[in-house]
């Protein structure tokens, strides 16, 4: 696989995972929603998904969890036994759906969240804990399958009405329990194959850079503008995905 890839591909993924961990460090997310559907024009799903979803725990994991007496353990862990339900299934799911199908379902995933990042609202609190039910199965679900099932975490926590500080503390808390059942899920599902981890380990320095960079950078965009940019971006690659 690695030795079949073109000195022009292997330039143009690290263009992706060098944009995709900027984001991550300005933003505090979407490396996932950015990396994955652009290197999947270039790499099987199947290989793509497990090496970034490597890469993000790196990253979430480097980051650490500030405050962590602001983390609400009750929102948490009415998710987590959902989240392992959603991981399971997406597992049989990658094994047994066919590769150009898995990709026009991320390519309509990524465009309808390009839309809603684009057109749509900030939900308000008041949800009950029974939103767990779909929060953490489709996040357990769509993480493991495509990468990207942050969003539906970020809209239940908004829904339960967390405020600033206990939502990044628990968000990030979320954020590393479902990736290492997801790590885990595809450990034992035999997808970290040799060429998956040669990959992770070679995009491993390029990540910590551009991370550490993104970190760092002051920039006059206004938030609502560089949203709208990656939203737009997101957009692109979704049709991309469905139009291949």
């Amino acid at each position: 696989m690695l030795e079949s890839l073109s000195l022009l591909q292997l330039v143009l993924m690290a263009l992706v995972l060098i944009l995709a961990y900027l984001v991550r460090g300005i933003t505090g997310f979407g490396s996932g929603l950015i990396a994955i559907p652009l290197l999947a024009q270039m790499l099987p799903l199947s290989l793509v998904v497990p090496m970034v979803g490597l890469l993000d725990y790196f990253a979430a994991a480097s980051h650490g969890v500030k405050h962590r007496e602001a983390i609400a353990w009750r929102e948490i862990l009415p998710l987590m036994p959902f989240t392992l339900v959603g991981v399971v299934t997406a597992l049989y799911l990658f094994k047994t759906i066919h590769a150009e199908l898995l990709l026009r379902f991320l390519g309509g995933f990524v465009l309808l969240y390009a839309l809603y990042s684009l057109f749509g609202r900030e939900p308000e609190g008041g949800g009950t804990r029974r939103w767990a039910i779909p929060a953490g199965g489709l996040g357990g679900l769509v993480g493991t399958l495509f990468g990207t099932g942050g969003p539906f975490y970020v809209i239940y926590l908004h829904l339960r009405g967390l405020t600033k500080t206990p939502f990044r503390a628990t968000v990030a808390t979320i954020f590393l329990l479902d990736g290492a059942s997801r790590i885990l899920g595809y450990f034992l599902s035999g997808f970290y194959s040799r060429d998956t981890l040669m990959l992770a380990g070679a995009a491993l320095p390029v990540m910590a850079v551009s991370l550490y960079a993104g970190g760092h950078i002051h920039t006059n965009i206004s938030q609502e503008s560089f949203r709208r940019a990656i939203a737009f971006t997101l957009a692109g690659s979704g049709m991309a995905l469905l139009l291949r």
